[in-house]
């Protein structure tokens, strides 16, 4: 039992990046080999949102949720984008499965998630995904962290931090 709750500490690797901080471009391929830059959405609100493993409980649930919400996330001018260790495969695999309308990208060099402060320490030769979302502005800006993601409400957290701004 004490490996089991040893693989449950979660270790950090990388610090979470702060409101008002420049959010970090990146290049990633979605499953469709596309490449996909933060540059690429300048002038668009964006909603980066980095999760551990395609078709797990907790990470259907928060696609799931902004699937079902997404017609309103895109009426407040948001683009989501979801980050994962898994593979292209993976990716259009669970996108298809659950007619998920938004982009995934693959993060396989887990360098974007690094810069991001979403990837956890090695523990037991695993590497994983830390659960972060972050809203960035039109200029590339970030404008909240969530780094308490609900996945059953996310795309609610999201609407209520906006509709609080007005």
């Amino acid at each position: 039992t004490a490996i089991i709750w040893l693989a449950a500490i979660p270790l950090q690797a990388g610090d979470i990046l702060s409101r008002g901080q420049k959010a970090p471009d990146f290049t990633l391929q979605d499953f469709q080999g596309k490449t996909h830059s933060l540059k690429d959405y300048a002038g668009k609100k964006v909603v980066l949102y980095f999760y551990p493993k395609d078709d797990t409980p907790g990470c259907t649930a928060e696609a799931c949720n902004l699937r079902d919400n997404y017609a309103i996330l895109q009426e407040k001018g948001l683009v989501v984008l979801g980050i994962s260790f898994d593979d292209a495969e993976s990716h259009q695999e669970f996108s298809k499965k659950y007619n998920l309308p938004f982009t995934l990208l693959s993060d396989p060099d887990k360098k974007t998630a690094e810069a991001y402060g979403a990837k956890r320490g090695v523990l037991l030769s695993f590497i994983g995904a830390k659960r972060i979302t972050y809203l960035i502005d039109e200029k590339g800006i970030i404008l909240h962290v969530f780094d308490d993601v609900k996945t059953k409400s996310h795309a609610e957290q999201i609407l209520q931090f906006l509709n609080e701004q007005k």
